[in-house]
C-alpha cells in the first residue's frame, strides 16, 4: 500500500534528513522505525501523508475506494503531487497519532472520539455539532474495541495517561483509517501503560487489518510487538527486516558502539 522510491529531504539548513530511502509497506503490516534522536524516523513517518513535503523521489500510496456504483476498487496516490481537496482525501484514511493525547479534557470521552467524525460531515452538521445514529454507533464501536466503553460518558480530563492513549486511539479508529502513523505514541506512560497501548496497537492491527508505522524509542517493546522493524540512521534505512531477526549486532549498527551502555 505504501511505496517509496528514492525519496530524498534536505532541509532549508542544508541537513539531509532522509537519503535515497526505498521502502515498501504492505497491508496488514505492524511496522516499528527505530533509531537515535534526529535519525530521520519522524520525518520520514511525517512525508506519508506530506506534513512534510520531499525534494525528490516518489511517494504512491495505494487505497481501497468505492467507486460511483459503490464497488470497492484501488486507488493509487502519488504523495509528493497531491494538494488541494485530493490531498485531504487521502489523509482521512490515515490515522495520525503522538506522544501529545490532543484530547479535549472538558468533553466526554464519547465526544472525543466523535470529533473523528466531523470530516465526514456536511457544513451545518459540523457547525452545530450534530453527528448522526451512524456516528454514534462507529464511536461506541471504537471505545469497545479499546475497552474503555464504560468510561463513555465521563469527561476524558478524569481518565489516566494510559485511558487518554486510549481515547485518542479510539478516535484514530472511529475515522476509519486504512494506515495509522503513531509518532513515539508511549514516550509519556510507564512501562506497564506502554505495555498495555502497545498491545492495543498490536491487536488492532491484528484485528482491523490496518496498517501501523510507528515511530518509537523504545527498542525492547518495538521487538515485542511490531513485525517489522525499520532502522533508520543519518537519514538512511540501514536495516528492515523481521523483528525477530534482529540481533545485538544490528542495534549497534542502528545505534552505534555505544548502544549497550545506554540502553
Amino acid at each position: 500500500m505504501i511505496k517509496f522510491e528514492n525519496v530524498n529531504k534536505v532541509w532549508p539548513n542544508g541537513v539531509h534528513a532522509l537519503k535515497d530511502v526505498n521502502l515498501e509497506i504492505a497491508e496488514g503490516e505492524f511496522v516499528a522505525v527505530i533509531g537515535l534522536s534526529g535519525a530521520g524516523k519522524t520525518t520520514l513517518l511525517r512525508t506519508i501523508n506530506k506534513m512534510n513535503t520531499i525534494n525528490s523521489g516518489t511517494i504512491n500510496i495505494t487505497v481501497n475506494e468505492k467507486n460511483k456504483a459503490g464497488k470497492v476498487e484501488q486507488v493509487s496516490y502519488l504523495v509528493n503531487k497531491l494538494s488541494g481537496r485530493k490531498l485531504r482525501r487521502l489523509r482521512t484514511k490515515i490515522g495520525l497519532m503522538s506522544q501529545d493525547y490532543n484530547n479535549i479534557g472538558q468533553q466526554t470521552v464519547l465526544k472525543n472520539v466523535l470529533n473523528a467524525r466531523v470530516a465526514k460531515m456536511g457544513f451545518w452538521q459540523s457547525l452545530i455539532g450534530w453527528f448522526t445514529k451512524k456516528d454514534k454507533i462507529i464511536a461506541l464501536s471504537s471505545l469497545e474495541k479499546l475497552h474503555i466503553l464504560d468510561r463513555a460518558y465521563i469527561r476524558a480530563e478524569n481518565l489516566s495517561g494510559g485511558q487518554q492513549q486510549r481515547i485518542a486511539l479510539a478516535r484514530t479508529l472511529a475515522q476509519k483509517p486504512q494506515l495509522i502513523i503513531a509518532d513515539e505514541p508511549v514516550s509519556a506512560l510507564d512501562p506497564i501503560l506502554a505495555n498495555q497501548v502497545m498491545n492495543d496497537f498490536k491487536r488492532i492491527n491484528e484485528e482491523e487489518k490496518i496498517i501501523v508505522i510507528m515511530n518509537i524509542h523504545h527498542v525492547e517493546l518495538a521487538l515485542k510487538y511490531a513485525t517489522r522493524i525499520v532502522g533508520v540512521k543519518a537519514g538512511e534505512i540501514v536495516f528492515d527486516g523481521k523483528a525477530k531477526d534482529v540481533t545485538p549486532e544490528i542495534l549497534k549498527d542502528i545505534y552505534g558502539e555505544t548502544y549497550e551502555k545506554t540502553e
